[in-house]
């Protein structure tokens, strides 16, 4: 793992990592123990459908790259029930399968409320920068650079703070992602948006993401899935 995506500014102090438990956010949460003295994960619960069995995932990859660098997880809270009312991704029906396109698993607004709690507690805890995951083909409205510099400039106006959002994997790829979290338990990394018995489904259009990638990259698939 190389070093030429992370900000040097930022290198001898504490980093926040925006982490989901899936493979991008995962890894580069993994990388950058190596590269700061003190790392953050940061998990924010939103009453997702898959909420419960990402998380889960999630503390145990945790538990799996445990060191000292590396400090609790904390987690917030954002409810969306009472914004999505009866989103596929809150009630888990007509969820989009591996025959949909990438712009049909848009969640309206999500790097934005996941950002709006992360970038004040990082404020009260004098942490200058948070991590977000996006790769390079993310086609999001709230995944382009003027969009983290937005936000964390209207956040940094309401507390009078100075809070960078950081995107080291913006340029490379998913394939690249799983060639670089080569020897991390990428089995327990999660994706799916329509998990099956705490497992992948195998169907959704995540999935299918996920398969392709390590497809392309050359590596084994460690992931369990209810069904190929």
């Amino acid at each position: 793992m190389n070093n030429h995506s992370w900000p040097p500014q930022f290198a001898d102090h504490a980093l926040a990592v925006l982490v989901s438990g899936g493979l991008d956010s995962a890894v580069m949460l993994a990388e950058a123990t190596r590269h700061y003295p003190a790392v953050h994960p940061l998990y924010v619960r939103t009453g997702s459908a898959w909420d419960e069995i990402e998380l889960g995932h999630l503390q145990r990859f945790l538990k799996a790259i445990a060191c000292d660098v590396l400090k609790p997880l904390h987690t917030f809270r954002f409810p969306v029930e009472d914004i999505y009312g009866q989103h596929w991704s809150i009630t888990g029906k007509d969820v989009p399968d591996e025959n949909s396109p990438d712009e049909a698993v848009f969640l309206p607004g999500r790097n934005l409320i996941l950002l709006s709690k992360a970038l004040i507690w990082c404020h009260l805890r004098d942490i200058p920068a948070v991590a977000m995951a996006p790769l390079e083909a993310n086609p999001f409205p709230d995944a382009t650079p003027e969009f983290y510099a937005e936000m964390s400039g209207v956040v940094n106006r309401a507390v009078g703070g100075n809070v960078s959002v950081i995107t080291p994997y913006r340029v490379i790829s998913k394939v690249e992602v799983i060639r670089r979290g080569a020897g991390l338990p990428l089995g327990f990394t999660f994706s799916c948006i329509r998990p099956v018995n705490g497992a992948h489904c195998g169907h959704c259009n995540k999935c299918a993401e996920r398969q392709h990638a390590f497809a392309e990259a050359g590596v084994n698939d460690p992931t369990e899935y209810a069904s190929k």
